[in-house]
């Protein structure tokens, strides 16, 4: 098949808070290209923690952090970031605020854009985001990478809304929690102009060691432009 190699990763680094030497290890060896963040530092010195982890991952920051509520974009050098913003759901009282990122992007010709969010544990809430950032997508012209934990299943109503007209791999391995993991609700979803050649949960020790989920990792082919 013809068009652009790209390594996705998506993973809920749960605040830093566990194993960093075992999630630095793990993101080097896995080398993504891109690296879709969820739970990434959103409140003291934000900035700073941001771009350590970039650094120590062999990436750079291309959008999020607090604008985006904790949902972070990093890519490698190869990655040219044009344009990058953020969407914040609207704030429900006593709950946490949550949001997405966006970065047009391209690479060795290919362009695409990628957004990552985190959805409510609300089920409640949870429906009212998933439309918010579905429609967001919408928007969005020419191939279009979208990941996210989404604190549920397939079967799902809000993961069936970000899917909807989107490529996905539902039968992949469950995400969470990560040393004994029975519910996939981290997934990652894609245009159909865009091949999916590999897509895996990631079920290594370091995995395990490195956050309370387990990552998703996808090789895909972008279109060139």
């Amino acid at each position: 098949m013809s068009g652009v190699p790209l390594r996705v990763m998506s993973y809920n680094v749960h605040g830093l808070k566990d194993d960093r030497a075992a999630l630095i290890t793990l993101l080097r060896e896995l080398a993504p290209d891109v690296l879709i963040v969820q739970e990434a530092p959103r409140r003291f010195l934000w900035r700073q923690r941001c771009a350590t982890l970039a650094d120590d991952a062999g990436l750079v920051v291309a959008a999020g952090g607090l604008p985006a509520l904790g949902n972070l974009l990093l890519v490698n050098v190869r990655v040219q970031v044009h344009e990058e913003w953020c969407l914040r759901y609207p704030l429900t009282p006593g709950r946490h605020m949550r949001g997405a990122a966006f970065a047009r992007c391209s690479v060795r010709g290919g362009d695409f854009t990628i957004s990552g969010s985190h959805l409510a544990t609300d089920p409640g809430e949870r429906p009212a985001q998933a439309a918010l950032w579905k429609e967001a997508l919408g928007r969005l012209e020419g191939p279009v990478i979208a990941a996210a934990d989404l604190n549920e299943g397939p079967g799902g109503g809000a993961w069936r809304t970000v899917g909807d007209g989107l490529v996905s791999s539902s039968a992949a391995a469950p995400t969470f929690p990560a040393t004994l993991p029975a519910r996939l609700i981290d997934g990652l979803f894609v245009t159909p102009d865009i091949t999916i050649e590999k897509y895996e949960v990631v079920q290594s020790d370091l995995a395990r060691r490195a956050s309370d989920h387990l990552p998703v990792l996808a090789d895909l082919l972008v279109p060139s432009s």
